[in-house]
């Protein structure tokens, strides 16, 4: 072949290969867990529970107290029967339901609230409004339960009163959680899934609230 032939087949070759790494480089990439805010760090624990993440503390207003639970149909992994008997302590509630996706999704890190701040005055209340038929099933929520890893306690809002009643406007969410100060005041609201780091240090902060 023609010696300038070869030439300009070489350049064109380099010129490609350099096209794709910009095409395919690192800008594309993802960025690592550790950067985004939404995810909690896990490079370091303190007993069996991973060490909180550091993220600014949200504004925490105080919204009054928070409403009664409407028509409920029990509690499931409690011995409390009121949202009351827990005054003293600060409290996540979280509606879900066990065969949301999104709600699976945050529940890891709601475990890794439960194992940090759970003999700090915290507690968490599970707030199941059944989508389908299928989900009012006890037996279901039961073992959705147990397969999840969901330990604490369950609040059985069958017919979803409670689950609108707190949700006000024409549309409620799963999952959405509410923190709870000392006193039964509503202080955080988040739905959806993510800002696991800003909840976190909301219920720092909330804890280190005098009593």
């Amino acid at each position: 072949m023609n010696p300038r032939v070869l030439a300009a087949v070489g350049a064109t070759a380099v010129a490609l290969v350099i096209g794709a790494s910009f095409v395919f480089g690192g800008d594309s990439d993802p960025a690592p867990a550790a950067a985004n805010p939404s995810v909690p760090a896990t490079s370091s624990s303190v007993g069996d529970a991973p060490a909180p993440t550091t993220a600014p503390t949200p504004d925490l207003p105080n919204r009054g107290p928070h409403p009664e639970l409407l028509e409920i149909d029990g509690w499931l992994q409690s011995d409390v029967t009121s949202l009351e008997e827990l005054r003293g302590k600060v409290v996540a509630v979280q509606f879900w339901t066990f065969a949301c996706r999104n709600c699976r999704a945050t529940i890891p890190h709601m475990q890794e609230l439960h194992e940090r701040y759970g003999n700090q005055d915290f507690e968490i209340v599970g707030i199941h409004a059944p989508e389908f038929d299928y989900e009012a099933e006890v037996p279901n929520i039961e073992e959705a339960a147990a397969e999840l890893g969901v330990t604490w306690p369950i609040v059985l809002d069958t017919k979803k009163r409670t689950f609108h009643s707190w949700q006000e406007g024409p549309t409620a969410h799963w999952p959405r959680i509410y923190l709870l100060d000392r006193d039964g005041n509503i202080r955080y609201d988040h739905i959806g899934e993510g800002r696991y780091a800003e909840t976190d240090a909301a219920v720092q902060a909330l804890l280190a609230e005098p009593s």
